[in-house]
């Protein structure tokens, strides 16, 4: 064996052992990316998952938003009747206003006349009838000093009656 045939024997064996070598990193290179690809796969069928439930809550977000837009539109419909209700009870106030100026008053005028005869009669009785009227309005019962004076006075009175 010469110099140049073990050269290329040694150069040979390193070839192989270097052969050797790349298909093990291959080989380990080929699980690596067998693995990868399953990760990927994996990731790929989360992603649709996923996706679908964010298309779902976006399916449920766009029927709220128009359940909440027929509300508002609902609502501005509300708005403006009652606007216009709210203009009919300032007509019908002016309305009441009048009614009761037009109908108080009188009946004011009446009651105060009718409290006043009341009130007149039921002084010029005698004081045995009298007892029912000093019941009810005790601030019209004199105090111990007027009471005299006006017992006498009252008792004239009735005098000139009978």
């Amino acid at each position: 064996m010469t110099a140049g045939q073990l050269a290329a024997l040694i150069a040979a064996g390193f070839f192989a052992l270097l052969a050797c070598a790349g298909v093990f990193v291959l080989l380990r290179m080929g699980r690596l990316i067998g693995a990868a690809t399953e990760l990927v796969t994996g990731y790929r069928a989360r992603a649709d998952t996923l996706l679908e439930q964010a298309q779902a809550v976006v399916d449920r977000t766009n029927e709220q938003l128009t359940r909440t837009d027929s509300i508002t539109a609902s609502m501005d419909q509300v708005t403006a009747n009652m606007a216009e209700l709210s203009g009919h009870v300032s007509a019908m106030t002016g309305l009441a206003r009048a009614l009761s100026a037009a109908v108080g008053a009188p009946v004011t005028g009446i009651s105060a006349v009718a409290y006043g005869v009341r009130r007149a009669v039921a002084l010029r009785r005698p004081e045995a009838d009298q007892p029912e009227l000093t019941q009810r309005r005790p601030e019209a019962v004199a105090t111990e000093a007027q009471q005299p004076a006006l017992t006498a006075g009252r008792a004239g009175r009735s005098g000139v009656r009978r």
